[in-house]
């Protein structure tokens, strides 16, 4: 496939030109740059680039969307244009890494260390709900709980708050296990660290209060130092201190004790010395810092409640644009181990759900179709507690939407902090978020929902059709530009979309196979699991289908196989994606998980190389979903038709459940 060079050259021009360029790369679908000065950025440039299907910036990387097959060639004629060397992904990060300040590197740092386990504290938070449920007072008999009436169900409540708690009671091991390994060292050794940290012959923490004012503190007596005998249950500071000291320590060893005796010195002796002194300094140290921060938290809740909640709960958006909203992960840890509720997520969840109204709204103000459907979309993901679709990709766009999602949070954050609403525990957020809350204020959370609902939806309805009527009186007599590419959804929850063309891209002239001409082809679902719309993928290029139209599974298998007789066309080096090609010249491209190319392989497994040809059903790959998830990254599989290709007339999304081969998830229809 030829690239026009001039293409490639505007493109080097638009990002502030050769010089501005201190690294760069590529993935399966985009140039990925590390930029000395992004405000040299010409986006208009970009935007007029035949070559350019999107652009954004993302954790100090200038991304430049062209698409499946076309990006590495760009990519080649690019080094050639500007002399540069060729970087890995790795150089890039690390260069874009540097580019941020101290307080965003430190955010990032505790976004790696939380985002990895929180399944395990969702899950927690879930099963906690359905304990509330059984055990809460008033919730469905007057001053009695389900299990005080049926006093059958109270071993089960009980078995199942055993399974819940387990991941709050070990949470230092958890966090001991991504802290270490985030910062370089062994996993293993993060977890036996978190473990020592909550050693049963250790005075729990939670205990700890009583036994001060008893004087019944145990202690150990080093040769007359006193040292506190108490562990960390519900602490975050201690571990995480711990865990970096212990990885720059393994780090240090591997690198100057002998191969032979390895095992008998680095483990042991880095456990030994962090463990101690995480029970001697690290440990009291911190603890005085986290029971510091807590109660200067509980202080300004107790003392200015309105205040608080119109804060927060007016700027959690605002947190999640900047990335800083990881940060308070690590609070609401902190604050529901020690005092065993947290009051920052009931707001967190009703945020959810005013930006996810406020998207909603903006179903009844825009015209263009297909924005509709990514407003429609978006909303239910933030519903359910996913708000970064409906953020980015409705309501910053219009501004409006946005802030009176802002306004509604505000109203119900004062709210829930002036009724004393807490959560037992976080990972459940938008309407889910119910179930962690502590039952008897379901009904003031229910308020606040109402709320949230109501305020950001009218207002966004209402100063949207006014803008609208505004715009239409002013451009009533100017030329009506060219209407883009219509998008049209059935009754049956079917999508079509006409699809957009470029020239660059190589086509058949006819849409043949053989000597028969093909009108529609099906393509099958190429793994198990639920299908999506892409406004669901949490990641623009795709969500915003500036590669193309598609759809997206989120898979419960592990097995990746053709979903019709194709040839592969492409195998990403990194074995997370492959595009295919059906007989007719139609291109498929199936990448497996959000940003899996950083796995460099890792967890993937390639069946298939470049030029063979497979049948539908065939085996592509297979992946370890272990591997992806403990590594952070969104399972969620894009099957895309790139845009481009001069066949297609338009493609049909069907969702729901999918089971590989089997059932249909795009219909395209060619032109011809």
């Amino acid at each position: 496939m030829a690239i026009d060079k001039k293409q490639v050259e505007e493109i080097v021009r638009a990002v502030g030109g050769k010089e501005n360029i201190e690294a760069a790369t590529h993935c399966v679908t985009r140039l990925r740059f590390a930029l000395y000065d992004e405000s040299k950025v010409d986006t208009e440039s970009l935007d007029q680039n035949d070559l350019v299907k999107g652009q954004f910036s993302s954790q100090g990387q200038f991304q430049v969307v062209i698409g499946p097959g076309l990006v590495d060639k760009v990519y080649d004629e690019m080094i050639q244009i500007t002399g540069g060397d060729r970087s890995s992904k790795d150089d890039v990060k690390a260069v874009a890494g540097k580019k941020q300040n101290p307080i965003q590197r430190a955010i990032k740092t505790l976004s790696d260390i939380f985002i990895p386990i929180l399944p395990a504290i969702i899950t927690a938070g879930l099963l906690l709900g359905i304990n509330n449920i059984l055990t809460g007072p008033g919730i469905f008999f007057d001053g009695k709980s389900l299990v005080d009436v049926y006093p059958a169900w109270k071993d089960l409540a009980s078995i199942i708050n055993t399974i819940a708690s387990t991941a709050f009671t070990f949470l230092p091991a958890l966090i001991g296990w991504a802290a270490v390994k985030r910062f370089g060292g062994s996993p293993l050794l993060g977890i036996v660290l978190g473990l020592i940290l909550v050693h049963p012959d250790l005075l729990s923490a939670y205990g700890y209060a009583d036994a001060v004012n008893n004087g019944t503190v145990p202690t150990w007596n080093l040769f007359g130092w006193e040292i506190e005998k108490i562990g960390y249950q519900g602490q975050v500071l201690p571990v995480l201190v711990s865990a970096y000291l212990l990885a720059k320590m393994e780090i240090f060893l591997n690198k100057r004790v002998h191969d032979s005796i390895k095992l008998l010195v680095v483990a042991p002796v880095t456990l030994l010395i962090t463990g101690f002194l995480a029970f001697t300094i690290i440990g009291p140290v911190t603890f005085a810092i986290a029971n510091a921060i807590t109660s200067g938290l509980i202080y300004v809740y107790d003392s200015y409640a309105a205040l608080g909640g119109l804060i927060y709960g007016g700027l959690y958006a605002l947190l999640v644009i900047t990335g800083m909203h990881h940060t308070f992960l690590a609070v609401d840890v902190q604050l529901i181990g020690s005092q065993g509720g947290t009051f920052l997520w009931p707001m967190l969840a009703l945020s959810n759900i005013a930006q996810g109204s406020a998207a909603l709204a903006m179903m009844l103000v825009l015209r263009e179709k297909k924005m509709r459907g990514l407003a429609a979309t978006s909303s239910v993901s933030a519903f359910l507690g996913v708000t970064e679709p409906a953020i980015f990709g409705v309501n910053i766009r219009y501004r409006y939407p946005f802030i009176f999602g802002m306004i509604g949070s505000a109203i119900g954050g004062v709210l829930l902090t002036m009724n004393n609403v807490q959560a037992t525990s976080i990972g459940v957020g938008g309407v889910p978020g119910f179930l962690s809350i502590f039952p008897d204020k379901w009904g003031v959370f229910f308020i606040g929902m109402a709320i949230v609902l109501v305020v950001p939806f009218v207002l966004t309805v209402l100063f949207g059709r006014a803008k609208l009527r505004k715009e239409d009186r002013s451009a009533s007599n100017e030329t009506v530009a060219e209407p883009k590419a219509a998008t049209s959804q059935s009754a049956s929850g079917v999508t079509s979309s006409t699809a957009k063309t470029d020239p660059n891209l190589r086509t058949r002239s006819a849409a043949q196979v053989g000597d028969e001409a093909v009108n529609t082809l099906e393509i099958m679902a190429p793994l198990t699991g639920q299908a999506v719309s892409l406004e669901q993928v949490p990641d623009p290029a795709f969500a915003e289908k500036q590669m193309g139209e598609g759809v997206a599974i989120e898979p419960s298998s592990n097995v990746v196989v053709a979903p019709f007789d194709a040839q592969v066309a492409h195998v990403i080096k990194s074995k997370h994606a492959v595009i295919l090609e059906h007989a007719s010249g139609l291109q498929v491209l199936i990448h497996v998980g959000i940003n899996t190319v950083s796995l460099k392989g890792e967890g993937f497994n390639m069946h298939v190389e470049a030029g063979e040809h497979v049948k539908a059903g065939q085996k592509l790959l297979e992946f370890d979903r272990k591997v992806i998830e403990d590594a952070g990254y969104p399972l969620i599989t894009p099957i895309i038709i790139p845009d481009g290709q001069d066949m297609v007339e338009r493609v049909e999304v069907t969702t729901g459940d999918v089971t590989s081969n089997q059932n249909g998830v795009l219909k395209v229809h060619l032109k011809g």
